[in-house]
């Protein structure tokens, strides 16, 4: 040493002395093309007497050095040659190291792009630098999609539903609308069936299902449509359709939290889908295509356009219910509704009894909550009665014949009902009453008792479905018309108020109208609310031309029950004028033999075939 110039170096991480096995390996530099090796004898190292000291003592101690547990880096001058052959991988690596001959064998695994793992040994054996050929004699195959792990074997049970709808105008009710496709979901059941929506194939002209996996549609066979249950019935009567398909089966009514997959396919892509939530609520819904209240479940899966009719499967694979409709709002999200087992085998069994869909049966009843203490005392209930007030009963109800307004209805089929109108449904949870009613076929019995003037009175009751003065469905039925003199009648249903004022109909249809929608009940079983539609402008009906949508109360002094009966009274009239009350005390006046006359001429200028429809012929 010079001046005493310290000579700066590196101190090596490992220090290795005589007898002593060390897994060190020097550094690669990569930018270097040389091989440079540092070693101990390479550098000058100075530090003070208490370092020497403590180095001498570390030197005289034996040191192993443990692996750090890191692959090893394969130095530029590795070679590694692959050669491939049919179904043979051979790998050749030389590896150079300075290490001792003692170095134990050391392997590392590398990983292709491919997949597969191929291993290369390193034997210190050959004296620090050695070939070694690794040779695999067999190389396994390339995965294949059938060997895919199925996720559900339910799966393949679902459809793909191809519907072309032609629908009624029931604004112009002698022609229809433009056709249009629609695509929903649909499952496979028992007895070579499938279930769908009832909206996924109203109005339908022809129907074809695909099933997963295949490029074949099937035409298919409407058996049944539920419009209360929002379920359809199909089934295909080509035998290849069948085949390979496992129906799926049904399971218990889940409980709240419930994991539940909904699969389908929905807009987004032709492949199927598959969404998964919980069941987060269980109550009595509104179901939207029949405006009836039948049992549904809430979850939090997302169900959007064309999930219709798709199942939702439990954990086990079992099927829970059917997706039927989501709420759009902007307050909420993820909310779909799925209709629960209970009322799909409601729809099957009643199928299967009947030969047909015969509906789900009412009470016929508007009921009033008695809750309040001043109520249930004023009414004579005791203290240890429960049970809600009776408002209005149907005419045209069995009921109607014997319960009384102001009974309290105090149980149903034996279960006491609540002063909120719930009954007991499972451990901590209550349901409306409505559900027992709901779980009975048209034409059974039920046991209700009442109490009347604070008599309980017991009546054993026939149960018979909704009859309503303004239908929300003409379940397939071409919209009836009748024209005379340009004057176009109709009969107001929800898809006629639909037609005329938009999804809005509630907001934007006159108030009358809505209010006998709402609140009117039909006093017979044929009774209809007759409106003149429009008036097709002709010299005739001079004067009348912006009636529109205004309901027709009697003709010729004589009552309009029905559109059958206008028709009928019209054309068999021989008094010398025909006169229309109409709402808001209006009044219509032609001469017969001119109105008779001039209808012909009028339906030839608007290309109308007929003056009524069939229906009003027979």
């Amino acid at each position: 040493m010079v001046g005493g110039k310290k000579k700066r170096g590196r101190k090596p991480k490992t220090l290795i002395t005589q007898g002593t096995t060390s897994n060190y390996s020097p550094p690669i530099d990569d930018d270097d093309d040389d091989d440079i090796v540092f070693s101990v004898k390479d550098v000058e190292i100075i530090e003070n007497d208490e370092d020497q000291q403590q180095q001498k003592q570390e030197e005289e101690k034996p040191i192993t050095r443990r692996g750090r547990g890191r692959p090893k880096k394969i130095a530029k001058h590795q070679h590694k040659s692959v050669a491939t052959d049919v179904g043979v991988d051979t790998i050749t690596t030389t590896t150079t190291t300075n290490t001792d001959a003692s170095t134990a064998p050391r392997a590392t695994r590398e990983v292709e792009n491919n997949g597969d793992s191929l291993i290369s040994a390193a034997d210190a054996g050959n004296g620090g630098g050695g070939s070694v050929m690794v040779s695999h004699s067999e190389v396994p195959p390339a995965p294949k999609w059938e060997n895919v792990v199925k996720v559900m074997p339910s799966m393949d049970a679902v459809v793909k539903v191809f519907c072309v709808h032609t629908e009624p105008n029931f604004s112009l009710p002698w022609q229809r609308k433009r056709q249009y496709k629609s695509s929903s979901s649909g499952f496979v059941i028992s007895g070579k069936r499938v279930l769908t929506n009832a909206h996924s194939v109203e109005h339908h002209t022809q129907v074809k299902l695909k099933k997963r996996g295949s490029d074949t549609k099937y035409l298919a066979t409407v058996l049944a449509i539920g419009t209360e249950c929002d379920i359809a019935m199909l089934t295909v009567e080509d035998d290849d359709f069948w085949e390979g398909v496992l129906p799926v089966e049904f399971g218990p009514l889940p409980a709240l939290q419930d994991a539940v997959t909904v699969v389908g396919y929905p807009i987004g892509g032709d492949t199927i889908s598959v969404t998964s939530g919980v069941v987060s609520r269980m109550e009595i819904l509104s179901y939207v295509h029949e405006s009836t209240e039948l049992l549904g479940l809430q979850i939090d899966a997302a169900i959007n356009s064309g999930n219709s009719g798709g199942p939702a499967f439990n954990n086990k694979g079992n099927c829970v219910g059917i997706a039927f409709q989501s709420l759009k709002h902007e307050d909420a999200e993820n909310i779909g509704y799925v209709i629960p087992t209970p009322v799909i085998l409601h729809f099957i069994q009643d199928y299967e009894k009947n030969g047909g869909y015969t509906g789900f049966p009412i009470l016929g009843i508007e009921w009033q909550k008695m809750e309040n203490p001043d109520l249930r005392m004023a009414m004579g209930m005791g203290s240890d009665q429960k049970g809600v007030r009776i408002r209005r009963i149907q005419p045209t109800a069995p009921e109607f014949h014997v319960l009384k307004p102001s009974d309290i209805l105090l149980s149903f089929d034996g279960i006491d009902i609540a002063n909120d109108g719930t009954v007991p449904f499972r451990h901590g949870e209550r349901i409306g009453f409505s559900y027992l009613v709901s779980q009975k076929y048209t034409g059974d019995n039920a046991v209700v008792r009442v109490l009347r003037n604070k008599e309980i009175l017991e009546f054993n009751m026939k149960l018979a479905t909704h009859k309503r003065l303004i239908q929300t469905h003409i379940k397939g039925n071409p919209p009836s018309y009748y024209i005379i003199a340009g004057l176009v009648f109709t009969t107001v249903s929800v898809p006629y108020l639909r037609s005329e004022y938009g999804k809005e109909y509630e907001f934007e249809a006159p108030v009358k109208l809505l209010v006998k929608h709402l609140h009117e009940m039909a006093q017979s079983e044929d009774e209809q609310l007759v409106v003149v539609s429009q008036v097709l402008v002709a010299d005739i009906n001079i004067g009348y031309e912006d009636i529109v949508n205004t309901q027709v109360l009697a003709f010729n002094g004589k009552p309009v029950k029905n559109l059958k009966d206008l028709a009928k009274m019209v054309e068999s009239c021989n008094d010398k004028f025909l006169k229309f009350d109409l709402e808001y005390q209006q009044i219509v006046v032609l001469q017969t033999k001119n109105a008779k006359a001039a209808t012909l001429d009028i339906l030839t200028t608007h290309c109308i075939p007929s003056a009524m429809s069939d229906d009003l012929k027979q």
